[in-house]
């Protein structure tokens, strides 16, 4: 096939990925198997997961789209009133397709694109936040240390443990 040409088989596997852990991350964002409490209060989310998935596996696209579906899930079921702009619920969520992808392109490595796929989510998000004016900067801080930090270590140790046998089902 020649570069540019559209190849259908490819195009319907991406956007069946696509939504499939798009869909993914509305259940878990939906239930409370998206969320792990911890013991001061606060919950770790694990709803970017699919997002850093689909761009390790198929591409910065399919990472973008599923963080589309995150997003915009995030935003028609906000838990927090920041959660209903889309400023903060949305476009941060696409972000990570591409980071994830960027940083596992540069390395080849799953954990460096998990690590980097949920920092954006953090950052992304809790900047939004503080932006947006919903919380004052040391709450962000303090949200960003506690919760991104172990968001970081949840996410890599998943990634590691699901994409290796993503990648022999895909292949």
């Amino acid at each position: 096939m020649q570069k540019g040409q559209w190849n259908v088989s490819t195009s319907v596997r991406k956007i069946t990925v696509a939504g499939l852990l798009g869909g993914i991350a509305v259940v878990l964002g939906a239930t409370s198997l998206g969320y792990i409490p911890t013991p001061w209060g606060l919950n770790i989310t694990l709803m970017h997961i699919p997002v850093i998935l689909g761009a390790v596996l198929e591409g910065p696209y399919v990472g973008m789209a599923t963080g589309l579906i995150f997003g915009f899930s995030s935003f028609l079921t906000p838990r927090s009133p920041a959660m209903a702009d889309p400023l903060v619920s949305v476009l941060p969520r696409l972000v990570i397709g591409i980071t994830a992808y960027l940083a596992y392109k540069a390395t080849g490595r799953e954990w460096v694109a998990a690590i980097v796929g949920t920092a954006t989510n953090t950052i992304g998000v809790l900047g939004m936040i503080l932006l947006r004016g919903y919380l004052p900067l040391d709450v962000v801080v303090r949200v960003a240390y506690t919760n991104g930090v172990l968001e970081i270590i949840v996410a890599t140790l998943i990634v590691l443990a699901i994409v290796p046998t993503l990648k022999r089902l895909r292949d």
